[in-house]
């Protein structure tokens, strides 16, 4: 078997949003000469949040050198916030100098790894107040890239993010033969795909739907900048 050119790596957890793990996933694996490992804490099958089940090939302690790590979020990254396993495989794929990938509230994983500090960032826009407390430099953008750090906004920006992996990796025209390849091509039925273009009854609706969940991931962020040794108390 030949050596692959690049190595990719998927981390999934429980109660995830799929797409991700799975838009994502669509364009890596049609990079030529890539390989992509579907990883977890312990290998064992697991449900999304709405409840499909993934099945990862590997535990984190059997995974190989990446070229990339993709980060998903979800509802399932709270739990994951003091989660030692994935903490530390993160830093180290960053430390590596390798890329890691956040797509949507993912981004908050990595910002509980530390690996956020005087870096731009985004990350789903009903958790982007959010970035500052992990020392990050939130930026409204669909995908930001710093360094060896590319995050994108929430579930489908992924897709956009992957895309501009292609192209970093190999070159434009890599990218969109894979563009074309999986007919990415938005048109949106209705212009409410961000806070700024859907109805504020919309938007209020969905503020709703996370309070509970933003409330958890504030209190998250504020112990973290309160009380992680590397000192982040840039909160309000």
């Amino acid at each position: 078997m030949s050596k692959s050119q690049f190595v990719f790596g998927c981390l999934v957890y429980p109660q995830q949003d799929q797409i991700d793990f799975t838009g994502p996933f669509e364009v890596l694996s049609r990079i030529p000469g890539s390989t992509v490992h579907v990883i977890s804490n312990d290998g064992e099958p697991i449900r999304d949040v709405k409840g499909l089940i993934l099945t990862p090939e590997m535990r984190i302690s059997d995974a190989p050198p990446l070229d990339l790590l993709l980060v998903s979020g979800g509802s399932g990254q709270r739990a994951l916030m003091e989660d030692d396993e994935i903490l530390s495989f993160i830093r180290r794929q960053d430390e590596s100098g390798r890329y890691v990938f956040s797509v949507c509230t993912g981004a908050l994983l990595c910002g509980a790894a530390g690996i956020l500090r005087g870096r731009r960032a985004t990350t789903h826009w009903a958790s982007w107040d959010l970035l500052h407390y992990y020392g990050g430099i939130p930026e409204r953008a669909r995908v930001v890239v710093d360094g060896n750090l590319i995050s994108t906004a929430g579930v489908t920006a992924g897709l956009d993010g992957a895309l501009t992996v292609a192209a970093m990796l190999c070159r434009r025209r890599v990218a969109e033969e894979i563009q074309l390849d999986i007919e990415y091509a938005p048109d949106p039925p209705f212009e409410s795909g961000t806070p700024e273009s859907a109805l504020p009854e919309v938007v209020k609706a969905l503020l709703a739907r996370y309070a509970r969940g933003k409330e958890m991931r504030e209190a998250q962020a504020r112990r973290f900048a309160d009380g992680h040794p590397l000192g982040l108390r840039n909160g309000p």
